[in-house]
């Protein structure tokens, strides 16, 4: 892959559901679909919105290692994301990624205690398209 930035990004942009995994108090993975990024910036950070008092919230606390899957289905190709999460409940994150449609989940809004936000650093990647493996740098 030439271009880990462009074709990446792509399948991220397009990609309605994420897959995000977290590590449990035994060590498994645990992964779960997750509606898409808030934002990103490039490859390294993404931000996603989550209950504060989520099974995944708890996990990440004990445990910042994580990991993100976009896929392609149609073009069977797919990308993978290693790094940590950081769970964000200050009040300008917050506000920052608020979006009205929230109050549906957050009823409380912008300051309701169970909404937060999920900050994912990336420290590198790897990618499948045509029966290929690759890692990439990011």
């Amino acid at each position: 892959m030439r271009n880990p930035e462009s074709t990446v990004g792509k399948i991220i942009d397009s990609s309605k559901v994420c897959y995000l995994s977290s590590v449990d108090c035994d060590g498994y993975p645990n992964t779960k679909a997750v509606l898409t990024i808030k934002e990103r910036e490039g490859l390294r950070v993404h931000w996603f919105s989550t209950n504060t008092s989520s099974l995944r919230v708890g996990q990440f606390r004990a445990n910042p290692k994580a990991c993100l899957y976009f896929c392609d289905r149609r073009f069977y190709r797919g990308a993978m994301l290693r790094g940590t999460i950081e769970v964000c409940e200050d009040a300008a994150t917050k506000e920052r990624f608020w979006k009205p449609g929230d109050k549906m989940y957050y009823p409380l809004g912008v300051t309701d205690p169970d909404y937060c936000i999920l900050k994912f650093t990336a420290l590198d990647g790897r990618w499948y398209s045509s029966f290929k493996s690759e890692n990439f740098e990011v």
